[in-house]
């Protein structure tokens, strides 16, 4: 129905003036719309836009392509693409770092002592844990979103700059057109008995994507798109071609037995990129892996900054260095409580859409990140945004059981199983914030009772010699 849904990059076309002539060529017959069945409502992109897709855009910084930098490609998706290169740079060369103590300090977490010493045994551990997850992730960020790196070149040299012809083979787009007979259909149209025969036939696939060609004409034609059962094939892709007119499957490739090389391969990348495959126990040990990269990164730039404030070092230099580590963790450990925030105010809010989520989310953040940069104290960041996140994430189930019925019982009892774990993460996330937070707060305490003490120190007083004074005689 549509070219691309990804408003960001590009607008849907619009339908044309009164008087000119429809047809593919033309446009005005590209569309794109979100159809709720169960509210039996059409909505546009920006009306139905939620937290999953903002999140999921926002972790390639989609949002950014509205920045009017021309680079030849759109600007979040550079950034985004440029993030994962110096990651996956970062992950080889702290390995290399790291090589000769690995196995001597792999073994060694005191998560009792004092903060410094436990970021340091985290940033070793859970670097070396999560290392090859991490390397996983970045390598295929990398592919998906600056594969333009090489696409260009191939697109230059092998399909003579007809870049649509490349993604076409490559299967990321389905730019095939039928010719438009301008001749209404004289038939109802049902899409459940053409699914109900290949859900059948490829016994426990999925359908991945759906194109309805030409609809309402002669020429209409449905193109499904089906992702093979993990445990019958890990990697591949199906698809099959309907001419509605007369119910003829004109096109069939089963995605358990006839995936080509190149559908094996993007699966494989899709698959390792996105824990698609395994249910819940597979994402679940994805989101922590995720986590413990998050950890690594927030324990290197602390331990950067104490190895760096050192009296040798002069001034100016340590100045720089706590102002990028402050700056750096106001933005990122403020996401926490922003996101609950954001979450909170969608369930709250009854109008939501894409510029609703835009406000809450970007304005509070900004927000936070200026006052905790201004404050200019990196306990009080870490300490009162693991603090206010825990408060937060624990209200997120408590107002989904108010606003929308859904309360962690009800959800259990009937089988709702992904709004049940997505009340349960949140619970989980608040009580390791806020186990996070009682040791800070401990040992802030402590350090806060030693400093006091300096100086105090019990001890006999000391005495000078005593004077005699002799009169004086001539």
């Amino acid at each position: 129905m549509s070219v691309s849904k990804d408003t960001t990059v590009s607008k849907p076309k619009q339908a044309p003036a009164e008087g000119q002539r429809r047809g593919r060529r033309g446009g005005g017959d590209a569309s794109f719309f979100y159809y709720d069945f169960h509210q039996e409502k059409a909505s546009t992109y920006a009306e139905s836009y939620d937290m999953s897709e903002f999140l999921y855009r926002l972790h390639f910084l989609a949002q950014l392509n509205q920045v009017p930098i021309r680079i030849g490609m759109p600007f979040g998706y550079t950034v985004a693409g440029l993030v994962s290169f110096l990651f996956l740079f970062a992950l080889i060369t702290g390995l290399l770092l790291h090589w000769d103590k690995i196995v001597s300090n792999f073994f060694i977490f005191r998560p009792w002592s004092k903060w410094k010493t436990v970021w340091t045994d985290m940033h070793t551990a859970l670097g070396v844990i999560g290392f090859p997850f991490q390397f996983i992730f970045a390598l295929t960020g990398i592919i998906l979103i600056v594969n333009w790196v090489l696409v260009k070149p191939l697109t230059n040299y092998l399909y003579d700059g007809k870049q649509e012809e490349l993604y076409l083979d490559l299967g990321f787009s389905d730019s095939q057109t039928y010719e438009y007979l301008y001749q209404p259909i004289d038939q109802d149209f049902n899409i459940q008995p053409y699914l109900a025969e290949l859900k059948q036939k490829w016994n426990g696939a999925t359908f991945s994507r759906i194109f309805i060609k030409n609809y309402g004409d002669e020429s209409m034609h449905l193109i499904v798109h089906a992702k093979p059962d993990p445990k019958l094939n890990f990697s591949g892709e199906g698809k099959a071609i309907y001419r509605i007119h007369d119910n003829a499957l004109v096109f069939e490739k089963d995605p358990h037995t006839a995936s080509s090389y190149k559908d094996k391969v993007s699966s494989i990348i899709y698959h390792l990129h996105f824990g698609d495959f395994g249910g819940y126990p597979v994402k679940i040990t994805f989101f922590i892996l995720g986590i413990m990269g998050c950890v690594v990164i927030i324990s290197g730039i602390l331990i950067w900054l104490v190895a760096r404030d050192k009296n040798n070092v002069p001034k100016r230099k340590r100045v720089f260095n706590f102002w990028a580590s402050n700056v750096f963790l106001a933005i990122c450990l403020t996401m926490l409580p922003v996101t609950a925030l954001t979450f909170i105010a969608v369930k709250v809010y009854p109008e939501v859409n894409q510029d609703f989520i835009y406000s809450v989310y970007f304005y509070s953040w900004l927000a936070f990140s200026v006052f905790y940069i201004i404050r200019r104290n990196l306990r009080a960041t870490n300490k009162e945004t693991l603090l206010l996140g825990a408060l937060l994430g624990f209200c997120i189930p408590v107002v989904n059981g108010l606003y929308g019925g859904n309360w962690i019982w009800k959800t259990f009892a009937a089988g709702e199983t992904d709004i049940l774990f997505f009340d349960l993460l949140w619970i989980a996330i608040s009580v390791v914030a806020l186990l996070a937070f009682v040791k800070i707060q401990r040992d802030g305490g402590k350090q806060d009772n030693a400093k006091k003490n300096v100086g105090k120190v019990s001890a006999a007083p000391v005495r000078g010699p005593k004077i005699i004074k002799k009169p004086v005689t001539e």
